[in-house]
């Protein structure tokens, strides 16, 4: 069905938890099909390569809901602090803060009449909100939210990790290696392809990107797995 005139979807309100998501299954994807890589470069059997894979999916996905979490409570403390000192300076000198919100509108272009009338009717719509919004630039949409953060980021890292620990699993004994890169280069590319539509922006560029640090994670620990084995034999 066609959008209207008057429809409209940005995509800024996906960025809390598309960022978690596409961080959260890229990083689960390159680490462990990396791990898995120069597990098996190092000449190690299928059943070391599983566990350590396993292993990795585990550690990789609770140690991501644990960073997400800490990081986005501190973000969340911090606006939790800021609207507390928004609620008291509006309590000790509201008409200060008035004139404090008339100043931004008026920086942004409107003339001195035309601000103050329209933060005087801001300001009795919401006087909350209004000072949120265009002094501190806080919205509602785009709060931070800890435990959909580390939910989202735990949840696409194993996802992400799951499909070069079953690709080990399911390849050749003589080739996990080299099937292990294909198939976590072709996912890494549709993971950028996918993630840059839904973020609005290119898809080449989008690919791209996790395409070139994924193959360098995996020729990294491949080089070190295979010296490694070199040095043991």
């Amino acid at each position: 069905m066609p959008l209207s005139p008057h429809d409209e979807r940005h995509l800024i309100h996906r960025i809390g938890w598309l960022r978690a998501a596409v961080l959260g299954a890229n990083d689960g994807l390159v680490s462990t099909a990396s791990l898995i890589v120069g597990v098996a470069a190092a000449g190690s059997g299928r059943p070391e390569v599983l566990v350590a894979g396993l292993a990795g999916l585990v550690a990789g996905a609770m140690s991501m809901a644990a960073g997400e979490y800490v990081s986005v409570s501190s973000q969340a403390d911090t606006e939790a602090a800021d609207m507390a000192r928004e609620r008291s300076e509006q309590a000790a000198a509201p008409e200060a803060e008035r004139a404090e919100l008339a100043r931004i509108y008026e920086a942004r272009g409107l003339s001195a009449d035309l601000a103050r009338q329209v933060a005087d009717q801001l300001t009795a719509a919401d006087v909350l909100g209004s000072h949120l919004r265009d002094e501190l630039g806080l919205q509602e949409g785009l709060a931070a939210r800890p435990v959909q953060a580390a939910a989202v980021s735990a949840l696409t890292f194993a996802a992400g990790a799951a499909i070069p620990l079953g690709t080990a699993a399911l390849a050749p004994a003589t080739a996990i290696v080299g099937t292990v890169v294909a198939s976590a280069l072709v996912m890494l590319a549709l993971l950028g392809t996918l993630g840059a539509a839904a973020g609005g922006s290119g898809r080449w560029r989008g690919a791209a990107r996790v395409l070139v640090w994924g193959a360098l994670a995996m020729a990294v620990t491949a080089a070190i797995g295979r010296l490694f084995g070199v040095v043991t034999a």
